[in-house]
């Protein structure tokens, strides 16, 4: 079983899409209302994992400030403006979009981002800090962008998005800290790294397959009603991750080694989606579900350009320096 969510997590480019195409048979025949009440267990399944592996100590350390200054920046300065106004551009009559790309923009760093930072040979430990703050400002930040942004649009309860947040974000990220110091204590940090900690990212890619799939069942009939509506959420997505990458490239080569420009683009571009799709999903009623197909279209540029981004960081940042 592990052998196989190992590959899964490996083949996001294919696995997701895969997903939501079963999830657009299944709800395109078959009445999904049902499928809602798999949002809380697949939320946790795929929150609760990605914490076990967090490594919250890293924030504590020192040795990249300018790097994680401009990603926050960035962060929470630029990217989240940007996606409310190409939401107004080309979603104005659809505010539930124009959420659904607001809270994609809000939740930065994820595993992937540490992930493809390795590959194209970053500073990882850059990259796992700038995860761990950028989970926790997103995670406080997001219930009080949404009302500033959308409140006159979109019903925002601000309090309940932030129990909500408390219970998919906090509440895991303090169950995996505690399960993840038991597994230490009891096998030691060695072993923890290398047999334990590979397993937890799998399990959270069944998750999120799972509620990608859900996402895109609830919304199938509406999707075969008007096709089209795809094509319009498409645009300003490539949009948002183009303008994300040339930013923070551009800023990477100019202010940053070749180590921290590779963390900041990969800690800047690669959004949370897994954890702003639960929020879509158990927050904002029915306003959620369109902003949750915002979302999960979200993945499929994601992934797949992150692939591509890597094949380009030695033309764009120079070759990795040789290890000795």
């Amino acid at each position: 079983m592990w052998i196989l969510l190992t590959k899964l997590n490996k083949n996001l480019v294919l696995a997701i899409p895969a997903m939501m195409l079963a999830g657009f048979v299944f709800g395109a025949t078959v009445e999904s209302g049902f499928l809602k009440t798999l949002i809380i267990p697949f939320t946790f399944l795929m929150v609760y994992p990605m914490m076990v592996t967090l490594k919250l100590k890293k924030v504590l350390e020192g040795g990249d400030g300018t790097a994680q200054l401009l990603t926050q920046v960035i962060n929470f300065a630029i990217i989240p403006l940007i996606a409310f106004g190409l939401g107004k551009m080309f979603l104005a009559d659809h505010p539930a979009m124009v959420l659904g790309l607001l809270l994609a923009a809000l939740v930065p760093t994820s595993g992937m981002t540490i992930s493809w930072t390795g590959f194209a040979k970053g500073n990882l430990e850059a990259a796992v800090k700038m995860t761990v703050v950028g989970l926790i400002l997103g995670s406080l930040a997001t219930p009080f962008y949404v009302r500033w942004l959308l409140g006159t649009q979109v019903n925002v309860d601000t309090a309940a998005v932030m129990k909500q947040i408390a219970w998919i974000v906090f509440l895991p990220m303090l169950a995996g800290f505690a399960t993840q110091q038991l597994l230490v204590k009891r096998y030691s940090q060695k072993v923890f790294q290398e047999t334990w900690a590979p397993r937890f990212p799998g399990l959270s890619t069944l998750g999120v397959l799972g509620i990608v799939f859900i996402a895109i069942a609830v919304k199938a009939r509406a999707i075969l009603a008007a096709p089209q509506a795809l094509l319009l959420i498409l645009m300003p997505l490539a949009l948002l991750y183009g303008i994300n990458y040339l930013l923070s490239t551009v800023t990477g080569k100019l202010l940053l080694k070749r180590g921290d420009a590779i963390a900041l683009v990969y800690g800047t571009v690669m959004r949370n989606l897994s954890i702003a799709l639960a929020v879509a999903m158990n927050a904002f009623g029915t306003a959620g579900s369109d902003a949750a197909l915002v979302i999960a279209l979200a993945y499929i540029i994601q992934v797949q350009s992150a692939a591509w981004y890597v094949k380009l960081t030695d033309r764009l940042f120079g070759p990795a320096a040789p290890t000795t």
